[in-house]
């Protein structure tokens, strides 16, 4: 045991004296250079995209599983008490329907409160006698499909036949689309921000072996490798990608709580279910680990690349 102890500590300081001497044989500008920074910035504007194409992702999941069995029944005739009695009579058949969970009946405080900003009512006007339709928020066990919706106007005509019947999901569709497109958008903006980090460490990395082409050329005479030459390459890149990838990081967390406070302050129930889970944030807390990666892996390449056509 000792001695495989001996032979492994042996290793370990062969191995660090290779990785010291690797690392001498060309100049190192670890985080004195923009590279840092501007993988700092890629990683940020990343984290910003990625935080808020989750959040719509979520949005968009909780939207739409609140509303695929809801249904909207409106009373529309221009006689209140007429209106009033429909929507007693479309109430009790709902209740006793099969395939509804809920019905309920909007309360006429609520109507007020939802024309109230629209017809600039005060506290003196009669908003009853307002041409407004009674409301029934109507839950179904199961999605409001056609057949659903047939089901509900049949059973409604005899007792409410003003009532208008219309699924949520249907005029939430718009919004569902916009959502979407939106989705589409951060992940274009998240993939060409990584297209630009690719970029700009190929161009430093070129940039580096011409400033040091004369020293590689040595290098080489001396019995030097590829592929040591490209580990020094990669492993100071990995410390910039790293520095980066970690300021990167805060900035775009700190961004992502500043933008969700806002949209939190809106006081929407739409914008509360867009909420990140702790599955979420485990995704962003990777893309430091997946800049580092992509970094070091496109610095080996291009450096592997441009040194079999340099001798």
């Amino acid at each position: 045991m000792n001695l495989i102890a001996a032979l492994t500590g042996n290793q370990r300081e062969e191995w660090r004296e290779r990785a010291s001497a690797e690392s001498r044989l060309l100049p190192q500008g670890k985080l004195s250079g923009p590279m840092p920074w501007v993988i700092a910035i890629m990683i940020g504007l990343t984290v910003v995209a990625s935080a808020c194409g989750l959040a719509l992702r979520n949005t968009a999941r909780v939207a739409s599983a609140d509303v695929a069995g809801g249904v909207t029944v409106q009373i529309v005739n221009g006689a209140p008490r007429e209106r009033d009695r429909q929507a007693q009579a479309a109430l009790a058949a709902l209740q006793g329907a099969p395939g509804v969970a809920s019905a309920r009946l909007v309360p006429q405080k609520e109507l007020d409160a939802l024309v109230e900003p629209w017809l600039g009512t005060t506290a003196g006007d009669d908003v009853n006698a307002l041409p407004v339709p009674a409301l029934i928020d109507v839950r179904l066990s199961g999605n409001a499909d056609g057949a659903a919706i047939g089901g509900l106007r049949t059973r409604l005509g005899p007792a409410a036949p003003d009532a208008r019947i219309d699924a949520q999901a249907s005029w939430l569709a718009p919004v569902f689309e916009a959502i979407g497109a939106l989705q589409w958008l951060a992940g274009g903006l998240i993939a060409l921000l990584a297209f630009a980090t690719v970029a700009t460490v190929l161009l430093a990395s070129r940039n580096a072996l011409s400033n040091h082409r004369a020293t590689i050329e040595i290098v080489h005479m001396l019995g030097g490798t590829d592929s040591q030459i490209a580990r020094i390459f990669q492993r100071s890149m990995a410390v910039d990608a790293a520095a980066g990838g970690i300021g990167g990081l805060l900035l775009g967390v700190i961004t992502t709580a500043l933008l969700a406070r806002q949209f939190a302050a809106l006081g929407s129930g739409m914008m509360t279910a867009g909420g990140l889970g702790w599955t979420d944030w485990l995704v962003i807390c990777c893309i430091p680990v997946g800049g580092v990666l992509l970094a070091v892996l496109t610095a080996r390449l291009s450096v592997l690349h441009a040194l079999k056509g340099m001798l």
